[in-house]
């Protein structure tokens, strides 16, 4: 698996061999330098291959497309910043022991005049080499970064960086159509204003043609994106500001657009945190997100945290392991991490499966997952010990999680260590779920209370579990061994939890 290049080169990210990895070893640390038209960044990822951490996480907004395309060539300060970044960056990985760091270099240093004198200063004076990649080929690893948060994405991947913005398919694991476009803010600064609504709709039209206009979901990539979905958090009062997987309508987006408009920069700084240079290209990004709501006319619009880097990543791995489940991958990374026992999590699961026999797959995953991470908030003091495991979920870099599906998942894990949410910081976000599912999420937390108690090795060999829901009971067939640690708090939690199901509860 190989990188194209602007030239068409075809280079093996990380200096391996261009085949595809086999193991999660072999990704356990990897960097990446995206240079952008607006920023440098260094990305540094670690853990579970398939669901990274970012072990080190570092932007510049250099501006080097900045006035490119009036003079044609790389803002002078800009590379000055950019430079300098680079330089920092490649002492911090080099500290860091990074043997495997690609650098990939977007529009700004590919169409300049002088990208190539840049390129050539760069490894000059800091020793990375930069790959230069064509517009086409950065929407596939954009699409491709989308895929490994989002390993069921069907839609249309939307790239809006400093100088162009790039489009690319998107659907069963597979990259389709793709089209690049002069729609960066750098470049729509020179676009008269009367001209601008215009000269917007009249290539978004031609990008529909390209790549089609029956897409019912758009994926936002990139920062002007992230800082407009931040705003509109902000507009609709949403009680979570975790970006990734954040959802719009587009009537959300056309609402948004207007509330932007009549709103202060300052009043939209102070409520959002973004900066104020990111802020000075939010009024030109959305009205290219206006355009691409009245041109696709999506269902949805969801944001990605993950583009070009995370591609780069999910070059490299194997088809076997883009396969496996980011969110459970996740989990286990953690619980091997963090947990008292690693490995339990698994036995716990199995325990308790009776319990949610016939939940559908979307919610049996959640269920393992939760049984997973169960015992990894076990250093937290006793009395924040609870909050402590929500809050490590619903603000994590886990992936492949809806919101929802975050509180849902924060609140099992609550529940598996308090009966009560009373006063919690959970509270603020249960609007994001419904009432039926707020219930099983207390049920997950309470069979997990339970079975943690019966047994800390494996609860399979002290008992099984029965769920009757004709006879209205819930089982519990004790072994010999499970006889003798089944305590009064044990049992109190068994019949807490047949409780929660209302069923009687049965020890035989």
């Amino acid at each position: 698996m190989n990188v194209k290049t602007a030239s068409g080169q075809k280079i093996a990210p990380f200096g391996k061999h261009g085949l595809p990895v086999r193991s999660m070893r072999e990704l356990a640390r990897v960097g990446v330098v995206d240079v952008g038209s607006n920023s440098i960044r260094l990305v540094v990822f670690d853990g579970a291959a398939r669901s990274p951490a970012y072990f080190y996480n570092e932007k510049v907004m250099a501006g080097l497309g900045q006035g490119l395309a009036s003079t044609g060539r790389l803002n002078p300060e800009g590379v000055r910043r950019g430079m300098a970044a680079l330089k920092r960056f490649s002492t911090l990985a080099r500290d860091m022991g990074i043997e495997a760091l690609t650098c990939v270099a977007t529009a700004a240093v590919r169409e300049a005049e002088d990208g190539p004198a840049f390129n050539r200063a760069v490894t000059r004076r800091t020793g990375l080499k930069l790959l230069i990649i064509d517009g086409e080929e950065e929407a596939r690893l954009s699409a491709q970064g989308v895929l490994l948060g989002w390993p069921d994405a069907r839609g249309l991947v939307c790239d809006m960086g400093g100088s162009s913005m790039e489009l690319a398919e998107v659907g069963e694991g597979k990259i389709g159509r793709r089209a690049t476009s002069p729609l960066g803010p750098f470049r729509l600064q020179l676009v008269e204003r009367k001209a601008l609504r215009r000269h917007i709709q009249k290539v978004v039209e031609g990008l529909a043609a390209a790549v089609g206009d029956d897409h019912e979901r758009i994926y936002l990539v990139g920062g002007s994106w992230r800082a407009i979905a931040r705003l509109d958090m902000e507009r609709r009062g949403y009680p979570m500001t975790v970006l990734h997987e954040y959802r719009m309508t587009p009537e959300d987006v056309l609402a948004t657009v207007k509330w932007i408009g009549d709103t202060p920069q300052a009043e939209m700084k102070s409520r959002s945190g973004i900066s104020s240079s990111r802020l000075e290209l939010v009024p030109l990004a959305v009205q290219v997100l206006r355009q691409l709501v009245l041109t696709f006319a999506p269902r949805e619009i969801a944001v990605s945290s993950y583009g070009i880097r995370e591609g780069l990543l999910y070059e490299q791995m194997s088809a076997g392991i883009r396969k496996r489940d980011p969110l459970i991958e996740a989990a286990k990374f953690t619980e091997r991490k963090l947990a008292r026992l690693p490995g339990a999590g698994k036995r716990l699961f199995q325990f308790l499966a009776p319990v949610f026999a016939g939940a559908p797959p979307e919610r049996e995953r959640l269920i393992r997952a939760a049984c997973l991470l169960h015992d990894t908030s076990w250093r937290a003091h006793p009395d924040y010990r609870a909050e402590a495991s929500f809050d490590n979920v619903t603000h994590s870099n886990m992936t492949a999680l809806s919101h929802p599906e975050r509180v849902f998942l924060g609140l099992s894990l609550l529940h598996r260590y308090t009966n009560s949410r009373t006063g919690c910081l959970v509270e603020p976000l249960l609007p994001l779920l419904a009432q039926d599912e707020i219930r099983e999420a207390e049920i997950v937390g309470r069979a997990m209370r339970f079975g943690a108690m019966f047994s800390i090795g494996d609860p399979t060999e002290a008992g099984a579990l029965q769920l009757d829901r004709e006879a209205g009971t819930l089982t519990l067939t004790l072994t010999d061994s499970g006889r003798e640690l089944m305590g009064e708090v044990v049992e109190a939690r068994f019949r807490a939890l047949a409780s929660a199901l209302k069923v009687t509860a049965v020890v035989a």
